[in-house]
Parts: C-alpha cells; sequence; structure tokens
C-alpha cells in the first residue's frame, strides 16, 4: 500500500468501509469509531508503508484480510440465523426449505 491513492489499495478501503457500514449500528461512518480508526491507519500509511512493515504490501494484506474477516462473518451470521435449528421440523419444511417438493398422496 504504497500509497492511498493507488488503485487496489483504494478499492480495499472502499471495501472495508462498505463492510463496516452493513455491519455497523450507525449509518454514518463520521460516528463509527472502527471507520475512523481505519481511515487513521490508512492516512498514516500513505506516503510508505517501509515505516512498519517487512514485505512491501504487507499493509495492503492486512486490510484486504480484515476486510475478508469483516465479510465473512456477516455472511456467516446471515447464513446462521437462516438455518439456525428450531426444534423439530416436519418433513414438509425441511423439503421446502432446501427447495423440494414433496409427491402428494393421489387419495
Amino acid at each position: 500500500m504504497a500509497s492511498i491513492t493507488t488503485k487496489p489499495a483504494l478499492v480495499t478501503l472502499r471495501q472495508v468501509l462498505s463492510e463496516l457500514r452493513k455491519q455497523g449500528s450507525t449509518k454514518k461512518l463520521t460516528e463509527n469509531q472502527m471507520a475512523r480508526y481505519v481511515l487513521s491507519q490508512y492516512r498514516k500509511h500513505q506516503t510508505t508503508d517501509q515505516q512498519l512493515c517487512k514485505a512491501a504490501d504487507e499493509m495492503h494484506y492486512k486490510a484486504k484480510t480484515y476486510f475478508e474477516y469483516l465479510h465473512f462473518t456477516r455472511k456467516y451470521k446471515e447464513i446462521n440465523s437462516e438455518f439456525k435449528g428450531k426444534g423439530e421440523r416436519s418433513v414438509e419444511e425441511t423439503a421446502r426449505m432446501v427447495g423440494f417438493k414433496l409427491p402428494h398422496d393421489p387419495k
């Protein structure tokens, strides 16, 4: 992340801020403490990433990893809430949940 204006760094920043907006209680990023921290870290390392980094793209890698963590945590919560065990289900309800239809009794 040599500069905040490079294309990969800017895309990653937008992705992280988008995930923070989706998961946060407030939609304004100025009120979100995590978003302010991420922006301050981006600004801190925009001139050079050699200050604290061992590899050339370590800060970009960390930002990308953080985005993936936020994204997949949100996806996990969505899937878990949809398919979470609600006790005993009927066969019809289970089939409907996975997209199948049961054959009807012709009688």
